[in-house]
């Protein structure tokens, strides 16, 4: 490690020289700081499948369409599109003044123009099987395998369904679906996760896996302000790979980030009232940012009887899975556990921020007398004798794991809490032999086809963790998403989660919101509810 620090000493004002090359005056130039604890895996689109690679990938590369403050979309690398009449094609135009980055495959390694046979290139690149793209299930029964993408000229692309399917766009914007120049993808191979070529803000300029990565804005981006100024504002953007909590909070006090991103529960009390409020002396510190999070915290049941885990295991009982719901104290959880910075999950599966969501549908609010009611009709009293049962959990929610089992102990449910690994936790829940786990769904894009589809028959698991089969609700979600019209296709969503929550193969614990502590030199960096890194506009003092 001595000697990674020495490198690193001479590698970051190496590739910050980079950026400031050509300025007599490089303390002017505005560097962006922060902090990814938990690592970058590949700076390849095709395998951005966790927000630590969603970040970085979204600053290098476009997709066809983006979003528009949190449930609007507009175009990014198409200027605007058709929709036939039977909705089984889109017609994508494209802008013409989109290159990609300079790159030494590129004829006289200057950067060429993006065409739409890059974006037929891209789509097909996620299918290709020998790429093994993680995100090769998005256009799974949705787009024609055989005719599915294709460039009918330079500027225009063709999108083709095997279906009505009303979530397309949404799933356009995901990072997996970002252009990729083919040349530069066949130059490096594999490698192309360490040298990537986009057409994004900004550019790649080094990287030094586990310690620093370096990114200079893109001088030739195409998008420009209301004013005329050509973006991003940002000169580039540096991100350090410090895995100590305590180290990232320490370099943000001493103004060396810009930015955290969610608040280590070790400072949480040192910062925040029980309100959710920034403390007295904080307050002229640090800016935060709260904001509505399109993620839900849950614990699940594994509601599939014929496995053999399930078929004596009281988990089987719908009214023991309800009487556990009205069990806990959601709101007291998140006062003490949670500073207030969430929403207690009592209105389905489908989180606050997501467009369809309503408070119409009615989930489980503490009720401790209903509780025991229910173990009651489901012939479980105090008397009764019946298993343990064991709560899969990772260490970061060990505490709430343990408070919330001496909730269900006080309703005569008796629960204990293994604390696990989560590469273990995600084994034991995608092999089906976690009876009951926590999890949590973050979502990949805003719709709620996104979350509902965790419960959908057909699907495995991932996503339908809990194995959950419901014929009725099935039908109703295969209906969504064929319904062209927004109002009625949320009040199909409503009803599917509403029949699902009824049925209790999960424990809503609390809607999220992003949270972030931000310096006060930094503005235009606006929060937005799937918690994407949107810099372009982002200024520093």
């Amino acid at each position: 490690m001595k000697y990674k620090n020495i490198y690193l000493f001479f590698l970051v004002p190496c590739c910050l020289c980079l950026i400031n090359c050509g300025s007599n005056d490089q303390s002017s130039k505005k560097i962006f700081h922060y902090n990814e604890s938990t690592g970058i895996a590949s700076l390849d689109p095709a395998f951005s499948k966790n927000q630590s690679t969603m970040w970085p990938v979204h600053q290098l590369f476009n997709t066809l369409v983006e979003n528009d403050g949190d449930t609007k979309t507009r175009g990014s690398l198409a200027k605007n599109w058709d929709i036939s009449s039977d909705r089984l094609e889109y017609i994508f135009h494209l802008r013409t003044d989109v290159t990609f980055h300079d790159n030494d495959a590129f004829e006289n390694r200057k950067g060429r123009k993006m065409l739409a046979s890059d974006v037929e290139y891209s789509f097909k690149r996620i299918l290709d099987p020998k790429i093994a793209s993680p995100g090769f299930y998005i256009f799974n029964n949705v787009v024609d395998s055989s005719d599915g993408f294709k460039a009918i000229d330079d500027s225009t692309f063709r999108l083709k369904l095997i279906r009505p399917y009303a979530p397309i766009l949404q799933i356009l914007k995901m990072t997996y679906c970002s252009v990729v120049p083919k040349e530069v993808v066949e130059k490096y191979g594999s490698d192309f996760r360490s040298h990537p070529c986009g057409t994004g803000p900004f550019q790649f300029v080094a990287w030094e896996e586990g310690l620093a990565l370096i990114f200079k804005k893109n001088e030739n981006y195409f998008e420009k302000d209301p004013a005329g100024s050509r973006l991003p504002y940002l000169d580039g953007i540096k991100i350090t790979f410090n895995e100590s909590k305590a180290t990232e909070f320490l370099l943000f006090r001493q103004k060396q980030l810009d930015f955290l991103n969610d608040i280590d529960a070790s400072f949480k009390d040192e910062i925040l009232t029980l309100k959710g409020e920034l403390r007295n002396n904080w307050k002229d510190k640090v800016v935060l940012q709260i904001h509505p999070y399109l993620n839900t915290e849950y614990f699940g049941f594994l509601v599939d009887t014929t496995n053999e885990l399930i078929k004596n295991s009281p988990t089987r009982l719908k009214k023991l899975r309800q009487a556990m719901n009205y069990a806990i104290d959601r709101k007291k959880m998140i006062l003490y556990l949670r500073n207030s910075l969430s929403s207690p999950a009592e209105n389905g599966f489908v989180p606050e921020g997501m467009p369809s969501f309503d408070t119409s549908v009615k989930g489980y609010h503490y009720d401790l007398a209903k509780a025991k009611k229910l173990l009651t009709e489901a012939g479980l009293t105090n008397s009764t004798k019946f298993p343990t049962i064991k709560l899969y959990t990772i260490p970061i929610y060990g505490e709430i794991g343990s408070y919330l089992a001496r909730q269900f102990e006080e309703a005569g449910i008796p629960v204990t809490v293994e604390v696990v690994l989560r590469s273990f936790l995600f084994e034991l829940t995608s092999n089906s032999k976690a009876p009951f786990f926590r999890g949590s769904w973050i979502a990949d894009y805003a719709d709620a086809f996104n979350y509902l589809s965790c419960f959908y028959s057909k699907n495995p698991a991932p996503p339908n963790y809990t194995r959950y089969k419901n014929p009725e609700f099935d039908k109703l979600i295969e209906q969504a998403v064929a319904e062209p019209n927004d109002s009625l296709r949320f009040i199909l969503y409503r009803q599917a989660d509403q029949l699902m929550i009824n049925d209790a193969p999960l424990i809503p614990l609390w809607y999220d919101r992003v949270i972030r502590l931000v310096q006060p030199e930094i503005s235009g960096f606006e929060p937005n509810n799937l918690n994407w890194l949107e810099l372009r506009r982002t200024m520093k003092k």
